[in-house]
């Protein structure tokens, strides 16, 4: 399959009163370009703009896996202490205009969901997966780098400070049992191809319930969890991270397919 480009990395498609957001770069696992987070965002204020949208329901293509980070070969632009802060400034935005929907936001989970993906996936009102789900943020492995406070705190919200120190400081992935027994998900369905069909019966249901009540109750929980979250508090650790020699070497690594060597600096 060839790479997508342009408007066809995210598609964006409307279903009676649903809209579907589509991660559509399968042969990368989904990984999200710069291009990618701007279209998301659009996405966002456009559903906000048609009142006749009741939910949205997020999942990526190829049903491999539904985001697996970011693309990590942008990261060898990655030059100054600035461009780190812009990066995770600029994820923040992302996550902030994602739980600004108005609407349910559904999130359809297969395969891999890491990373950024995770964090998108964490922005999401209701998380359903199939059997080959897999969530977490396998930095410490991978590139050495850190998340955004923002991040730490939207996502220890959902699986609790202990097992979000679990699966960082381990480096693993939770699988669906797992992320169904703490929560995460609402539900697994029965095997990988259930999983389209019943994201959107659950779209079609919680879209006819009262539109008011579900913003609120999402506004209302989400400003009592905006309560642990300092701003601006992350910048040292951002630039520790990001600027580090284990980054860089982290970076390349993993573009080489290779084990990284770490010497924490």
């Amino acid at each position: 399959m060839s790479e997508a480009t342009g408007a066809e990395e995210l598609i964006v498609e409307r279903r009676g009163a649903i809209v579907w957001i589509t991660f559509n770069r399968p042969q990368a696992r989904n990984a999200l370009t710069w291009n990618m987070y701007d279209r998301l965002e659009r996405a966002c204020y456009d559903v906000n703009a048609d009142r006749t949208i009741r939910a949205v329901v997020l999942t990526g293509a190829g049903g491999q896996a539904f985001v697996a980070g970011t693309d990590i070969g942008q990261f060898r632009a990655f030059k100054t202490e600035q461009d780190a802060l812009d990066y995770e400034a600029r994820g923040n935005v992302i996550m902030r205009t994602l739980e600004s929907v108005r609407v349910p936001m559904i999130a359809a989970i297969a395969g891999p969901c890491t990373g950024a993906g995770a964090a998108i996936a964490a922005c999401c009102d209701l998380r359903i997966g199939s059997p080959s789900a897999r969530y977490g943020f396998p930095i410490a492995r991978t590139l050495g780098n850190c998340l955004s406070m923002a991040n730490y705190t939207r996502t220890a919200a959902l699986v609790g400070f202990a097992r979000l120190k679990d699966i960082i400081m381990r480096a693993r992935l939770m699988d669906a049992p797992e992320m169904l027994a703490c929560g995460l998900l609402s539900e697994v369905t029965p095997d990988e191809e259930s999983l389209l069909t019943r994201a959107q019966s659950l779209a079609e249901e919680v879209a006819s319930l009262a539109p008011l009540t579900l913003w609120a109750t999402k506004e209302a929980l989400r400003r009592v969890r905006d309560t642990m979250m300092p701003e601006g508090a992350d910048s040292d650790l951002i630039i520790a991270c990001y600027t580090s020699s284990d980054f860089k070497e982290g970076v390349e690594a993993f573009l080489a397919k290779r084990k990284p060597n770490w010497i924490d600096e």
